[in-house]
């Protein structure tokens, strides 16, 4: 359905000529300008060409996406029939699998592509993608110039709007009120072509641009499914493939033959290899023993005398152990003394503060009864004297 959305656009194009051409009072026979339909007209006979132009793509495009369509279909039933065999030795020779020219023309380089030997003799590996992808797609349906339309349609619209607005002012003039309410029909003509042709560029712009990615978007999405189907029923093995596994078909029959000549040596001179081992280890027990009989001697005595000297060091680290384990009690014996005597210290520093506070209360006590006597003695004088 969306490969013939297209038609879509001559609908709403006959609906917007007859709209047009119904403003501007041609079926009544009453249209004030001449000037405003023929520019209205020779606008839409350009948007017309534009779409035709692009309808011819389009229906290029359709006939090619169906095609697709077809042969994914025609892929999946035969690969089925071939109870899921690869089915590239059918179709490799096949200078017709496609009937589309441009899908035809690609495939046949496809397979010249695959066919060529390479140096060592192996088809050349490549991916059907290199040939049928979104670039043919693109070229079929013109898509240089079908993605220039809504933009063209939009700057068409724009230059109406001013082109309508030139001729209003133009034809506007008048130095009093009478001259330019005369003037204002010619205006409000200018502004009627100004708004038409904006209105309706605009809104072929937007139509165009939906149309169009829609048909686009259905193409690439019909071309991935005809590339995932093909590299699944039909992708021909790559040559490097084939040489990879030749060699490690080689790589494999060359080591099992030098294994089988292993085992069989093995097998021959277990027996013989056996015994040598045992006349070499033999010889050199001998060897070993006679030469080094008087140094292991040696080396016996001199280990007895660093085990005597060792033990000797054992008793002497034992007890200096002892020795520092009493001097720590001793030490802690003596900062407990030492706790103690602080404490009495300044029980006795308590004391002596209690003892300083208390002569000064009876220094100051006596101080102030001396002083009462001293103060009684020289009144009694004074009485005496007198």
């Amino acid at each position: 359905m969306k490969r013939k959305l297209y038609y879509v656009l001559f609908l709403l194009y006959v609906i917007v000529v007859a709209f047009v051409l119904y403003l501007n009072g041609v079926f009544t026979g009453e249209w004030d300008s001449s000037v405003n339909l023929v520019i209205n007209i020779g606008f839409l006979i350009i948007i017309g060409i534009l779409f035709v132009i692009s309808a011819v793509s389009f229906g290029r495009l359709g006939r090619v996406t169906r095609e697709l369509d077809d042969v994914t279909l025609y892929l999946q039933e035969e690969y089925n029939k071939a109870g899921e065999q690869n089915l590239w030795a059918d179709y490799k020779d096949n200078a017709a699998f496609f009937e589309e020219r441009n899908l035809q023309n690609a495939f046949n380089k496809y397979r010249m592509r695959v066919k060529g030997k390479t140096r060592r003799g192996a088809g050349s590996s490549c991916d059907l993608e290199e040939y049928i992808n979104e670039d043919l797609l693109d070229r079929v349906g013109m898509n240089f110039f079908n993605s220039g339309v809504p933009g063209t349609l939009t700057g068409m619209g724009i230059l109406g709007t001013f082109l309508g607005l030139s001729m209003g002012l133009g034809a506007f003039s008048g130095d009093d009120i009478f001259t330019i309410s005369d003037n204002v029909g010619a205006l409000l003509s200018g502004m009627k072509v100004a708004f038409h042709t904006s209105v309706y560029g605009i809104f072929f712009s937007l139509v165009f641009s939906i149309v169009y990615r829609s048909i686009m978007s259905d193409a690439y999405k019909t071309l991935d499914e005809f590339l995932s189907v093909f590299r699944q029923t039909a992708q021909p093995f790559s040559g490097k493939e084939d040489e990879n596994s030749a060699t490690m078909l080689i790589y494999q029959a060359g080591m099992a033959n030098s294994l089988k000549q292993m085992l069989e040596m093995m097998k021959g001179n277990a027996m013989e290899q056996t015994a040598g081992v045992g006349r070499i280890v033999d010889k050199f027990t001998e060897q070993m023993q006679s030469a080094l009989d008087m140094d292991f001697k040696k080396l016996g005595n001199v280990l007895k005398s660093a085990g005597e000297s060792q033990a000797v060091s054992a008793a002497n680290v034992a007890e200096m152990v002892e020795a520092v384990t009493v001097l720590v009690e001793a030490n802690r014996s003596v900062q407990e003394a030492l706790t103690s005597v602080m404490e009495r210290q300044e029980v006795f520093a308590k004391q002596l503060d209690d003892q300083k506070e208390m002569l000064a209360d009876m220094c100051s006590d006596m101080s102030d009864e001396i002083s009462s006597q001293l103060y009684t003695f020289g009144q009694m004088r004074n009485l005496y004297e007198k």
